[in-house]
């Protein structure tokens, strides 16, 4: 199975080393070792070092149980063990890793440290969420888009909420499957102008007019991970673009429902939404386990 994973760039960090062949590759892989429920010994004798800065439940479980299930293992480092940037400067991390274990998948505050460690490591770098982009879970979410309507060439995406970095790299996988995106934030929320031109992205601050007829509709929490203190600024900023069963009912018939997790109730969503019949977020979740295999195979074999 691993002979036959694709050859990528050393490190995942966004998908600026990606072309449309590279990317449907990958989801093809995933699909197929979802589809088998794949377990091997591909990665037999590895060890992933997971360098976390930022709690998690998804991210850190499927790239733990991922590796597992190809026979290898994982090192959980979490930032009161090693002191990003604090303890111990980005690169001395990266050149004592690099000599313990054969990949590190990092979850950060800053993009920049994802940088520092690929440009120091000899080994993979994986980016496992930075302020600036969140790969896997966008795999996660075209493999879930491609399950609920068998293809993704010609899908209207609707976002609706903050442009944050889980938005970043929709827009950045858009043009290369054909995804057409629409979005609506706030006025200064809005995602940087060079990826909503690059995915040729409509850019709105109507969410109805984002959602109507769309085939998904996709929202993440307002207040971000290390934004607490802009918290309040922002749920008064947000009135308006909460995704409840009203804007559901402007969805292409077949629409779904799209949320990266955790969801704030009540907030940028419902409950009645996240479990409703439209959800599609438990499947998203369980599709972060798939994708990372894909992705290890990739670039661990």
């Amino acid at each position: 199975m691993g002979g036959e994973a694709l050859t990528l760039p050393k490190d995942l960090l966004d998908f600026s080393g990606f072309g449309k062949e590279a990317l449907k590759r990958l989801l093809d892989l995933a699909e197929r070792l979802k589809r088998e429920r794949y377990r091997g010994e591909d990665l037999r004798g590895k060890t992933l070092a997971l360098l976390f800065e930022k709690p998690s439940l998804r991210t850190r479980t499927t790239l733990e149980v991922a590796m597992l299930h190809l026979g290898g293992h994982a090192i959980y480092l979490d930032q009161k063990q090693v002191g990003i940037g604090e303890r111990e400067p980005v690169r001395d991390i990266a050149k004592n890793l690099e000599r313990f274990v054969e990949g590190i998948a990092a979850r950060v505050f800053r993009h920049g440290t994802v940088e520092e460690l690929a440009r120091y490591a000899c080994v993979p770098v994986i980016n496992a969420l930075s302020d600036r982009a969140h790969p896997l879970q966008a795999l996660a979410d075209l493999l879930t888009l491609k399950e609920a309507f068998g293809g993704l060439e010609g899908l209207e995406v609707a976002w609706v909420g903050d442009g944050n970095n889980v938005l970043a790299s929709l827009l950045e996988v858009a043009p290369l499957v054909g995804l057409r995106v629409r979005v609506a934030t706030p006025r200064g929320y809005e995602p940087q102008a060079w990826l909503l031109e690059r995915a040729g992205a409509l850019l709105t601050h109507d969410p109805k007019e984002a959602a109507f007829g769309a085939h998904a509709l996709y929202t993440d929490v307002w207040t971000s991970m290390g934004q607490e203190r802009e918290r309040a600024r922002r749920l008064r900023d947000f009135q308006g673009f909460q995704v409840n069963g009203s804007l559901l009912d402007l969805l292409h018939p077949g629409g779904v429902f799209l949320h990266c997790l955790p969801a704030h109730y009540g907030e940028e969503t419902t409950e009645e939404v996240v479990h409703g019949e439209r959800s599609r977020v438990f499947d998203q979740a369980e599709n972060r386990l798939h994708t990372a295999k894909a992705v290890l195979l990739t670039l661990l074999s």
